[in-house]
């Protein structure tokens, strides 16, 4: 009998302890099989109802497009959302971005556009794909001038009427840390899409006391998007310090996804260039707060750093 107990009390040991294997292996696999089925489903229904909600802000708003933006600050992270109807199919925009295959590179096209981002290469590594992307100065300048991150690219999710996909580096210059470039969409109506962009990150000591100094020098003119008040000349006074630098970058992004899709029905040799045109006028249009380079200066540099980024470095 006292066997017997004994057999029984190490077989419940061992089933517990396989149960609990088990679901730590679910875990670290991101929810596999029916799981990310349904936290899939819960996220497409919740883009919808967002969808739904900002009918009369996406149009109605200062933009000049169906766009919607917000913003959020805390003692140690900053982040930015997007919410925006773009004039592409939902299977094209899905393709372009959220392809394990070809999505890393096609990012590497999208995030080059940005002023700051000086060199983007993408390559596998033990089965992940990852992002080596140089962020520098708004003017040409060598790479070892520059700083490294290196984004894990990740397709969370692909369904026929949603998708997720994220980028994420764990360090950054300066302290900052847990960069997090989030896309996800759904379709809308008229072979539209309808997408939300997430940027965000998190900052220490060095960050803030880096990004105090900017702002209260070089940057101490720069404004975000959002309105804060009006001012007695009856124009309106725009958001300032952090909150402003993160709303301008969560734009240059956006835009940069808006000229990449719009370039991809050019032919191959022209799309560059129909990239870097647009994205540059449509930064024009919101001077205030994106006008940086001229045109021409632009330009340049930009070709020069697509041509540096087609091999490794």
């Amino acid at each position: 009998m006292h066997v017997l107990t004994k057999g029984r009390a190490t077989y419940r040991v061992r089933a517990v302890w396989l149960m609990r294997v088990a679901v730590a292996a679910c875990l670290l696999a991101g929810m596999p099989g029916h799981a990310l089925r349904a936290q899939g489903t819960d996220d497409a229904a919740t883009l919808r109802s967002k969808y739904q909600s900002l009918t009369q802000q996406l149009d109605h708003n200062p933009f000049h497009r169906p766009l919607y933006m917000d913003s959020s600050e805390s003692p140690t992270n900053l982040k930015g959302d997007i919410y925006a109807v773009v004039d592409y199919p939902f299977a094209t925009v899905n393709g372009a971005l959220n392809d394990p295959a070809n999505g890393p590179a096609n990012w590497c096209d999208v995030l080059i556009l940005h002023l700051n981002i000086k060199y983007c290469h993408a390559a596998t590594a033990n089965g992940t794909a990852i992002l080596s992307v140089n962020l520098g100065k708004k003017v040409e300048e060598k790479l070892s001038s520059t700083y490294r991150l290196q984004f894990h690219y990740r397709s969370a999710v692909a369904s026929a009427d949603y998708f997720r996909v994220e980028l994420n580096a764990d360090t950054g210059p300066l302290s900052t840390k847990d960069y997090r470039i989030v896309l996800e969409a759904i379709p809308a109506s008229g072979s539209r899409t309808f997408l939300h962009l997430t940027y965000a990150y998190g900052y220490g000591v060095a960050g803030r006391m880096a990004m105090k100094t900017y702002l209260s020098t070089i940057g101490s003119d720069k404004v975000g998007f959002t309105t804060v008040n009006n001012a007695s000349s009856g124009q309106p006074e725009y958001i300032g310090g952090v909150r402003g630098l993160l709303e301008r970058n969560t734009m240059r992004y956006y835009l940069a996804i808006d000229a990449y899709l719009g370039a991809l029905q050019a032919p191959a040799g022209a799309r560059l260039q129909q990239r870097l045109t647009t994205w540059f006028d449509a930064t024009e249009q919101y001077p205030r707060q994106l006008h940086e380079v001229d045109r021409e200066d632009y330009l340049q540099m930009k070709n020069n750093e697509y041509r540096r980024q087609q091999t490794a470095q």
